[in-house]
This record gives C-alpha cells, sequence and structure tokens, in this order.
C-alpha cells in the first residue's frame, strides 16, 4: 500500500456520517443542473447528544475479543476481518465494543507516541463498522502495567488518551470512547476516580461532545458501582459494568484462571429460582444507583466459557441478555468468535443456541 496516498480517517469518517445522515444530493439527474457550488467539505465532530439515546441506540452489541486487545493481533488466534463486521450487522446487533491494547504500540517513553501503523489498522475495523452503521465502543484494554504501578504510567495512560482523541475528533457520535477496562490493581478504586476525572479532561479537550463510556474498579464488577464518582457537570457519560457470575460457571476450564478452574467443569446453570434471584439482586444493584445518579448502563462483558455446558450457557446467556434489557441496560457479549465465541470462525457459522438466547429475531436463525 502507498502509504503517502492514504486517505486521513477524519475525511473517510466525515463521508460515511455524511452518506448515513445528510439529506438526499442536490444534483437533478433529469437535466444534469446543480444548486450553486457548496462550500468545501469541512470535517464534522461529534455534536451534543443525549447518552440514554446513544446508549438505547447500542442496544445489542458483541466485542470483538482476543483480537486487537492481544499483545500483537493475531497472538490469540484471532484477526479481524470485514467479513465478521457484515456477519454481526446480518445478524442483527445494534453495536461493537473493540478492545484495543494500546500500550503494546507506543513508545515507553515521553511523548509515548502511537505506531501510525498500528493506528491504520484501528482505523480500518472502525471503517468498516461506520459503513455498516453500527455504533462502536473503542477503549483502552489490557493496560496491566498501569495496574501494577499507576503512578509510573500515569502520564502514559493521559498522553495515548490525549492521541486516541485527537485522531478520531471529527468521527461521528456513533463512536464511544471507554476510558480502562477493568481497573485493578494497585490501581484502586479511589485512585481510579481521581484517574478517569484527568482522562475526561484530556479528552474532552479535543472531544467536547463525544459520548464516554467508564467503568467500575475492581475488574469492571458490579460490586464497585457504589464506589464509581463521576464528574457532575458532565452528562455525556455511560456508565458500564461487567458480569460473569457465577465465577466458577462462566470460567470453568479457563486456562489463564489458574489449574482451580479445572475443578469447576461440569458446573452448569439450570435457571433455578436461586440463581435467578441472585441476578436480579446484582443488576437490581447497578439499577438503583443508576437511577439515583441518572446515569444510563451499559453491560460490557457478559459470558460464560466453551468449557461449560452449551445448554447452560445458552439458558445464563438468555437469562442475563433479558435481565438487562428489563432494566433498560445496553449490553455487550463477550465475545464473537474465540473462546466464548457466538461465532464458530472454523465452522463458519454461529452458534444457533446462543445468538437465539441474545437475538431471538435474528434474520440468521430464520435462514438455518
Amino acid at each position: 500500500m502507498n502509504r503517502t496516498a492514504r486517505v486521513p480517517l477524519s475525511s473517510i469518517l466525515f463521508m460515511v456520517f455524511a452518506l448515513l445522515c445528510s439529506p438526499a444530493c442536490t444534483v437533478s439527474q433529469n437535466t444534469g443542473s446543480t444548486d450553486s457550488d457548496p462550500d468545501p467539505v469541512q470535517p464534522q465532530p461529534a455534536q451534543p447528544v443525549d447518552p440514554f439515546e446513544q446508549n438505547a441506540s447500542m442496544q445489542r452489541g458483541i466485542n470483538l475479543g482476543n483480537a486487537l486487545e492481544a499483545p500483537s493481533e493475531g497472538e490469540w488466534g484471532m484477526t479481524i476481518r470485514e467479513e465478521f463486521i457484515q456477519l454481526i450487522k446480518d445478524a442483527g446487533f445494534d453495536a461493537v465494543r473493540i478492545p484495543v491494547r494500546w500500550n503494546a504500540h507506543a513508545m515507553t517513553s515521553s511523548p509515548y507516541t502511537i505506531d501510525p501503523d498500528f493506528f491504520e489498522r484501528v482505523d480500518d475495523v472502525i471503517e468498516w463498522v461506520l459503513e455498516r452503521d453500527l455504533m462502536i465502543v473503542l477503549n483502552i484494554h489490557h493496560y496491566n502495567a498501569l495496574m501494577k504501578d499507576p503512578g509510573a504510567h500515569r502520564q502514559r495512560f493521559f498522553s495515548l488518551w490525549r492521541q486516541i482523541a485527537e485522531h478520531y475528533h471529527d468521527a461521528p457520535n456513533s463512536l464511544l470512547f471507554e476510558t480502562l477496562n477493568e481497573p485493578h490493581g494497585e490501581l484502586t478504586a479511589d485512585l481510579w476516580n481521581e484517574y478517569l476525572r484527568e482522562a475526561i479532561g484530556v479528552i474532552r479537550e479535543s472531544n467536547p461532545y463525544r459520548t464516554l463510556v467508564i467503568g467500575t474498579a475492581p475488574w469492571g464488577g458490579f460490586g464497585g458501582i457504589t464506589d464509581l464518582s463521576l464528574p457532575d457537570d458532565d452528562r455525556n457519560i455511560i456508565t458500564t459494568v461487567h458480569y460473569y457470575n457465577p465465577f466458577h460457571f462462566t470460567h470453568q476450564g479457563a486456562s489463564w484462571v489458574g489449574e482451580e478452574a479445572d475443578k469447576w467443569l461440569g458446573t452448569t446453570w439450570t435457571g433455578t429460582p436461586e440463581q435467578k434471584e441472585q441476578v436480579n439482586s446484582d443488576f437490581d444493584k447497578v439499577l438503583s444507583w443508576a437511577e439515583e445518579h441518572n446515569r444510563p448502563v451499559h453491560l460490557g462483558e457478559f459470558g460464560a466459557y466453551s468449557a461449560a455446558p452449551m445448554k447452560s450457557r445458552e439458558l445464563w446467556t438468555e437469562y442475563i441478555r433479558k435481565s438487562a434489557e428489563k432494566r433498560d441496560f445496553s449490553w455487550s457479549y463477550w465475545e464473537f468468535g474465540a473462546g466464548f465465541g457466538i461465532y464458530d470462525r472454523d465452522q463458519r457459522h454461529w452458534r444457533t443456541g446462543l445468538l437465539k438466547a441474545l437475538i431471538p429475531e435474528s434474520p440468521e436463525l430464520e435462514s438455518r
């Protein structure tokens, strides 16, 4: 590819946005005449929006996991292809969440410059999504060094966001920024409240109207919702939580959890009254906080690993999805085509039971 001839992302994003949102062209095909020459096309950054409407627009989402948040894309067996985005669109999803390990592709010392080639790769994926009129949540994922030593990585974290925000400042409202995936470790809830406020300030320098998605510490869990402190003067924020309970069920057989995960193999979830009540209790805690603080909620991750019994995975996934929708939470299933995947990339087909659990009216189900 001739890098010097590449069209800037801002121009491409604007053209996509214009095609989707602008009124009909003024060219008369009958006469060949046009209205007076328009002003040159100018970039159109995000405009003021209602975060509740934004949240409703990305009601049903899916994570493109194990790809761009791997140390290097493909290292975990998943590489994003444009055909995957079309499959997601055709299945009836409204949004994709794109986890990205930006820190693996940036200088370790000031000015912490992000690799331009990596930016171009992320641009490609974003363009594919925008062309299909899907919402996007773009985050910083797996910044493990920040969790281990927040102080040493503080300025690097903010520099990454300054570059990302400036790079995408012309993108339409359908691109949302998620400040950080699952803060944990030494990045405690109190320290995270401090860091997120500064990160918001950095982003707002170039993206005053961008909808932000902000999660909880530790590990994005629902239990951390009461410790989350968002700035009262910034209402264009969606709160996100993750849900993997009961953990022994959702992570049975997961090698990264440790040897004990194999001891959980065979754990089922059958939707007993007690099991459902636990989900309801957990979700109601989040809902109560959201109503008190007048914030929309996005269930940014939920899923059960492939080692779990499939019938239980389907029942659990359906109940979690229904429980989220009952409370007007948007959701994003973890994930598309890897260990938790709803799509079998080897056999090139959807796992029907999981797809039905998420989108029972999916056109892909009718065709099978």
